[in-house]
């Protein structure tokens, strides 16, 4: 990390010929050292730069598969050319509180595609990801979402009220929340979110940005008008 700080440094000040001229001579790295030592607080800002590019650098090498949905699995535009992605669990308690930011982007935007991609990682979540899946696949996904975030944490009861207040076919969902479909689209859902380096939910692709945590309506925001730009 050090000797990457180092070079990232004297790339930014110099620019990327001049950080390879600095580094022949060596120049580069005693003056961009002390630089350091004078000025520490710009490492963990460096720190989160590199990730940062390089969670992007993973994210335009996925290609669009990240944006495509799983069938219904969307709110907002479906045909909508603005994609929003939202790495979601519904016991994690900052994907609820996203929710209003989320539809006020909806709200604001008539062609914004927002893709809700189901990422069961605490205990107890993987069963209402099946049937939210379930519920995409009835052209229910909304009304299942907002009643699963309704109804409180994970549990069969609440699963279970969240599918009936959302009105589902209850034999067809279950058969389907346990189809092959389902599970590969849980753990491709898993593939994506280590692939960019997510820990935890939620998690968003807005444009070309990856951004990890609860952010509010102006973040998001920024993130898909740069990406209009």
């Amino acid at each position: 990390m050090r000797h990457y700080l180092v070079t990232a440094l004297i790339a930014l000040l110099c620019g990327f010929a001049g950080a390879a001229a600095w580094s022949f001579t060596g120049l580069g790295d005693q003056r961009t050292r002390e630089y350091l030592v004078a000025n520490p607080e710009i490492l963990p800002e460096m720190a989160e730069a590199y990730q940062r590019g390089q969670t992007e650098d993973r994210l335009a090498g996925m290609g669009p598969d990240v944006l495509q949905p799983f069938p219904g699995a969307v709110i907002g535009n479906p045909n909508g050319s603005k994609t929003l992605v939202k790495f979601t669990d519904y016991a994690c308690s900052y994907c609820k509180m996203s929710i209003p930011e989320v539809e006020r982007l909806v709200a604001e935007d008539p062609d914004l595609k927002v893709v809700l991609r189901e990422w069961p990682i605490f205990q107890g979540s993987e069963e209402a990801a099946r049937m939210g899946l379930a519920a995409a696949q009835q052209g229910k996904y909304g009304a299942f979402y907002h009643a699963m975030f309704d109804l409180g944490p994970p549990s069969p009861q609440t699963i279970a009220a969240a599918a009936r207040r959302a009105g589902l076919d209850m034999e067809e969902a279950r058969r389907v929340a346990m189809s092959d479909a389902v599970s590969a689209e849980l753990a491709k859902n898993n593939a994506m979110a280590s692939e960019l380096g997510f820990s935890g939910t939620p998690s968003w692709v807005a444009g070309g940005e990856v951004i990890q945590g609860y952010v509010d309506h102006d973040r998001l925001a920024d993130a898909l008008e740069r990406a209009e730009s």
